[in-house]
């Protein structure tokens, strides 16, 4: 079956199949992406916990870095992507390939050179991510390799995201899965058979990227996939405007969450190296439950990208309300399971420190109570980014890390002490919600 035919089949799918299906179909393989990422990242935490309480901390600092990385991806990926998915939907094929090369490549340049940036300024910039004196050895040993593998991590984002958008979820899953399970293999043999430390879990990590990479590469030439060729590479101001104006909502909440890690680490620094590696296993464990509802609402979004561009908006509306529905139950139930079992949860990663148990399993129990929301708020700001409506999307994207979660965690925190900075994600998503419910429902209204 040639390239052609295979593309035609995907838009007939898409803009006639039941849109609920659809949505379940796509939402497998990235509702699987998302949560492989959640626990790629606490695979390190876990092995690393072995070593320490600083040890751990000072792999938690270098989360607010791969959150740098992960906006620099999804910027371009979904920038890219969104753009891709509407010239599907309008039958342009040339477009979307010189789409899709030109966000493939500018993500990695732009990876490099904030690698490069990286490495020549180590230390100061682990002492910027939070690091204390008795962390900053473990941070300058994990930091170093994610740093070498930056260029590859965010070029991979973008080629996974481009996959999903263009209904090709799966091949972005195998390439993620088989780094994730290269990195549970790699990470204890690497930290205590070769007693690399801290160290070990970087190597992994980065070994494990590079391999993602190089099977998503292979991926976008698979089964009527856009290929991405360097032939395509178009740098030019008209795909610069379009990546940016379906980046910028990601963009915005990327960044923002990797300040608002930032921010937390120099918060809960004040009360020790415990409250950090607390703060950052309850963020984490929380993560691991968001991963879920994002990873559907990543399967929503080629099924509103395809109906959008085809001019189907009665199908749009009608995939939108299905996710909100059937998400609010789904995170409702782990909501209620996260509180019940949020001293476990913590101590499966630092057992027998009653501090690190206390503090994290309080925050975690704070962050579950607002799970319900998350649906409507998540949908909404999907669906907005997906059909171009950049600046709603933009400001949705950064109410939640930025608008209200960094003003609450410096207000609570100063007032109300260690509890103040468990409250205020949580209190944040409540504000979120209340923000997305106008400028949502005038956009549905609009679209007729």
């Amino acid at each position: 079956m040639t390239r052609s035919s295979v593309q035609e089949q995907k838009y007939i799918a898409m803009t006639n199949g039941s849109v609920e299906l659809l949505v379940c179909k796509m939402a497998l393989p990235t509702m699987a992406i998302m949560m492989i990422s959640a626990i790629y990242n606490m695979a390190d935490t876990y092995f690393v916990g072995k070593i320490g309480t600083s040890a751990t901390a000072g792999v938690a600092i270098v989360f607010s870095l791969m959150g740098v990385i992960q906006a620099t991806g999804f910027f371009f990926g979904h920038g890219s992507g969104s753009y891709i998915s509407r010239k599907l939907g309008e039958k342009k094929i040339e477009e979307a390939e010189y789409m899709a090369a030109t966000g493939v490549f500018l993500s990695f340049l732009f990876g490099l050179l904030f690698s490069f940036i990286g490495l020549w300024n180590l230390e100061p910039l682990a002492i910027i991510l939070g690091a204390t004196d008795t962390i900053l050895p473990y941070a300058k040993d994990y930091m170093r390799f994610i740093l070498l593998a930056m260029p590859f991590m965010s070029s991979s984002l973008t080629m996974n995201n481009q996959l999903r958008l263009q209904g090709s979820a799966f091949y972005g899953m195998i390439g993620m899965i088989s780094g994730a399970i290269l990195n549970f293999i790699l990470d204890p043999i690497l930290i205590f058979w070769f007693d690399m430390g801290v160290a070990g879990a970087g190597l992994a990590t980065m070994i494990s990227q590079l391999f993602s990479f190089s099977i998503l590469f292979i991926a976008s030439s698979q089964d009527g996939n856009i290929r991405i060729h360097i032939d395509n590479f178009r740098p030019r101001i008209k795909y610069f405007t379009e990546i940016f104006r379906g980046g910028f909502p990601s963009l915005c909440r990327q960044a923002l969450g990797s300040i608002s890690i930032l921010a937390l680490n120099h918060s809960a620094g004040i009360y020790g190296d415990a409250a950090i590696a607390a703060m950052s296993i309850a963020s984490r464990s929380a993560n691991l439950s968001f991963s879920i509802l994002i990873g559907f609402g990543q399967g929503f979004q080629p099924v509103c990208g395809f109906n959008y561009g085809a001019k189907l908006y009665a199908r749009v509306k009608k995939a939108f309300w299905f996710c909100v529905k059937f998400s609010t139950v789904v995170m409702s139930v782990i909501g209620l399971l996260g509180y019940t079992y949020a001293p476990e949860i913590i101590g499966f990663f630092r057992r027998g420190d009653a501090e690190v148990v206390s503090v994290g399993a309080s925050a975690l129990r704070y962050q579950c109570m607002a799970f319900p929301l998350l649906g409507w708020s998540t949908f909404c700001n999907m669906m907005l980014q997906t059909i171009g409506q950049s600046f709603r999307a933009s400001v949705l994207a950064i109410a939640r890390q930025g608008l209200f979660y960094l003003p609450l965690l410096f207000i609570m925190g100063r007032f109300y002490g260690i509890s103040g900075i468990q409250v205020s994600q949580p209190l944040a998503d409540v504000l979120s919600f209340c923000l997305a419910i106008p400028l949502c429902l005038s956009v549905l209204k609009e679209m007729k």
